[in-house]
């Protein structure tokens, strides 16, 4: 074998060491939790989401969020109806969506910790009360 040779099988090696680890990514990564599906209409209509957080922050209704050992609660300013996502960051078969209107004169949300394992998660509550549209978003560690 002459050094044409090997020259041509090392540069065939690497091709195929490059290709196979291409695929190798494509294949991994598919299901990326990081990566939304509906992307670019998120970011067509980022000025309701940015409403919705300005209408938070302007009327001060920040929720207060309190974790026990059972539950998750969440107490809101006003009565309202509700969309709670909470997202797993290392797990996206563990993300979970809640919708429904608050509970009692405390405007209470509860979300049961029992099928919420330990570690970090991202909370995203929108919610609709006398009229207007309101966002909060925030990082829990259970």
């Amino acid at each position: 074998m002459n050094w044409g040779t090997k020259i041509l099988l090392g540069m065939g090696c690497f091709m195929l060491f490059i290709i196979a680890m291409v695929i190798y990514m494509f294949a991994k990564h598919d299901g990326d939790a990081l990566v939304e599906d509906d992307y670019y209409e998120k970011g067509i209509t980022y000025n309701t989401t940015y409403n919705a957080e300005q209408n938070m922050l302007n009327a001060d209704a920040q929720p207060k969020i309190v974790i026990d050992q059972k539950q998750l609660v969440i107490s809101l300013k006003d009565s309202a109806s509700y969309q709670l996502v909470l997202m797993r960051p290392s797990n996206k078969a563990e993300d979970l969506k809640f919708e429904g209107k608050t509970i009692g004169t405390n405007h209470l949300i509860l979300v049961s910790r029992s099928h919420l394992p330990k570690g970090m998660w991202f909370l995203n509550i929108q919610w609709r009360s006398n009229g207007k549209d309101y966002l909060y978003k925030t990082n829990l560690t259970l």
